[in-house]
């Protein structure tokens, strides 16, 4: 690359619905499974629905971000996806990178859990910070103790009463060093452990069940984080 500031991040992936589903969910459903993107001024330099998406920001001195989504059907209405992040980072490159690419793993395995079980359904989306003392080392760690899930693994089951927030009933369909989801009938909760790259740990909430109120899950899971971390 001829700016050492550049990168590029490659992941391929098997997903549970068409090409015209996966399409649906990364152009117009992105709040079902990542974060709304609707604002963004991105330019779609190429778009060949339902195969090949191409969108792209640009700004001074070379600074590029762009998303690459080429799909390719498969037997069993499924699609193979080759994702390509690529951009500049303007600082902290090694930093930046490690983190991009470990939520990269993330938001595609939620993308195909939302396709797999929510796919179509109006969403709710959340998203909820935690406070600065969750930068520490063991922020994150504290927060999957105080879930109860400190050692869960993927399928793992999750049943428990949570101060402020009520019963969480599901099971775990992700789980890393920094990242960790659980999916119950109604919604997806996902957890960041971004103190691992200098911010707090935060965490989304997307809700399937079609009485979601943003503002109640934000006061709800933000005084739970207040606790966990005061």
């Amino acid at each position: 690359m001829t700016d050492n500031r550049s990168f590029e991040i490659v992941h391929d992936t098997e997903l549970p619905a068409t090409p015209e589903r996966v399409w649906e969910a990364v152009t117009g459903g992105t709040p079902a499974w990542m974060f709304p993107t609707d604002q963004w001024p991105d330019v779609k330099t190429v778009q060949e629905y339902p195969t090949h998406l191409v969108s792209r920001m640009e700004g001074p001195d070379g600074w590029f971000n762009q998303l690459e989504h080429v799909l390719e059907p498969l037997e069993d209405n499924r699609a193979r996806l080759h994702y390509v992040h690529s951009g500049v980072f303007a600082d902290n490159w090694d930093e930046q990178y490690d983190g991009a690419s470990r939520h990269t793993e993330f938001y595609l395995h939620t993308l195909g859990q939302y396709l797999a079980h929510f796919d179509g359904r109006p969403v709710v989306f959340t998203d909820i910070q935690g406070p600065a003392a969750s930068q520490s080392p063991e922020g994150f760690e504290r927060l999957r103790r105080a879930l109860g899930v400190e050692s869960a693994r993927q399928g793992s089951p999750v049943d428990v009463e949570l101060d402020g927030v009520g019963r969480l009933s599901g099971e775990v369909d992700f789980s890393n060093q920094h990242f960790l989801g659980i999916r119950t009938k109604d919604a997806m909760y996902r957890f960041f452990g971004r103190n691992a790259w200098g911010a707090p740990v935060g965490m989304t909430v997307h809700d399937f069940s079609g009485s979601g109120d943003s503002t109640a899950t934000a006061r709800a899971w933000g005084g739970f984080l207040g606790q966990v971390y005061a």
